[in-house]
């Protein structure tokens, strides 16, 4: 049984990481002896989940500095690894310069090549051909894997978009809506109409768990509290949108080095009443219960997780149109696409949704149909296509 061996920076809670635990249950076990492995020691937090779900996992501590690589050597030669897929261009920077010619390479691109720093792009450009088959997690970022005009030459391996998804599995049934993730397969005729959600079970305790009062109006956020994720124009536009709805409340939920700075901010804005810091969660899926409408003011996506995720519950969504969230909003069907920092338009797009019930529910329904396109079943099944043709 040849062994498949996936690497990583780290295995804390950010997307990319959590792309990997949601496609663990999917796994063909039977015919690929799987293992993991990941350079930052402090990053950590899924191990035990993988662990506990029968996956050795192996620390290179890359803290050390570059003598991961020669850990990432030897784990291969000791473990007789066939094939090994990376999730990060360190990572697999690493992992193609220690492979030997004989042990296969699979690479999954997450972010657009232009926002890298000098240092990785270089590392990452001057290995790259040495790929295998390449993923990317959306379009854009596809499009943005081109070699500058001198190193056109160099051979490109193949590079195909790969959108990654949820786990049907692990969203309870209250946060469908009224519209179920059913499993790939012929689709179920529900006739032509879209009818309203009703209220989502569990709606008021998660509120009262917030101390959210039941009539307010709620705009939920998923996102840690990094640069790319512009927290500040979002505090912006919620200071616009309520002027015309007094009750709102946005949650906020995540962590990250600009919290501090976020809450701040929240503050000189004379938001403190209305904005909650609902920290780190492990259960956000189940936050979003609560949630009239999801919002992000990314600067930067490559396929948002936590964006499909909210679709998914029903939530409608006003978005920053950039990265791969095009490629799963469509603008006025499933909620907004607006520029980014621009407080005035996320203002506009959210009291638009906020004051009409109606469009909230019809774009709500739709987003919830739309999020059954983000199964990370097929996902899996994909990859292991690929792999299968590379170890023949």
């Amino acid at each position: 049984m040849p062994g498949v061996l996936i690497v990583i920076k780290g295995l804390g809670r950010g997307g990319a990481e959590q792309l990997l635990l949601s496609g663990v249950p999917y796994l063909d076990t039977e015919r690929y002896r799987y293992r993991f492995a990941y350079l930052l020691p402090w990053k950590d937090s899924l191990v035990p989940e993988l662990t506990g779900a029968g996956f050795p996992v192996h620390c290179l501590d890359g803290a050390k500095g570059a003598g991961w690589a020669g850990r990432l050597r030897a784990l291969v030669r000791r473990q007789g690894i066939a094939l090994v897929h990376a999730h990060s261009p360190v990572a697999a920077a690493g992992v193609r310069a220690v492979a030997g010619r004989r042990t296969r390479v699979v690479y999954t691109e997450h972010n657009l090549w232009g926002r890298y720093h000098r240092a990785t792009w270089a590392a990452n450009l001057a290995t790259f051909p040495r790929n295998d088959h390449v993923f990317a997690v959306s379009e854009t970022v596809r499009a943005s894997i081109r070699y500058p005009g001198p190193l056109r030459l160099l051979p490109m391996p193949p590079v195909e978009t790969l959108h990654h998804g949820l786990d049907p599995a692990a969203i309870p049934a209250p946060f469908h809506r009224g519209a179920s993730l059913e499993p790939p397969g012929p689709p179920i005729d529900r006739g032509a109409s879209l009818e309203p959600p009703g209220p989502p079970p569990g709606r008021g305790g998660v509120r009262g768990e917030l101390g959210i009062p039941e009539d307010a109006l709620v705009v939920g956020s998923v996102a840690n509290f990094k640069a790319a994720k512009d927290h500040a124009t979002l505090l912006r536009a919620a200071a616009i949108v309520r002027r015309a709805v007094p009750s709102l409340r946005v949650v906020l939920v995540g962590q990250g080095p600009l919290e501090a700075e976020t809450r701040r901010l929240a503050g000189e804005l004379g938001l403190d009443g209305t904005v909650v810091f609902a920290g780190f969660r492990t259960d956000a899926t189940r936050l979003m219960a609560g949630f009239d409408a999801f919002a992000l003011s990314s600067t930067y996506e490559g396929l948002p997780i936590a964006l499909i995720e909210a679709m998914a519950s029903g939530c409608p969504a006003v978005v920053t149109g950039v990265g791969g969230t095009p490629e799963v909003v469509a603008d006025g069907v499933h909620g907004f696409l607006v520029p980014p920092r621009d407080p005035a338009a996320l203002a506009a797009g959210l009291t638009r949704l906020l004051g009409d019930p109606a469009l909230r529910a019809g774009m709500g329904a739709a987003a919830a149909a739309r999020a059954r396109d983000f199964d990370i079943r097929k996902a899996v099944r994909r990859m292991e296509q690929v792999y299968a043709r590379l170890l023949a």
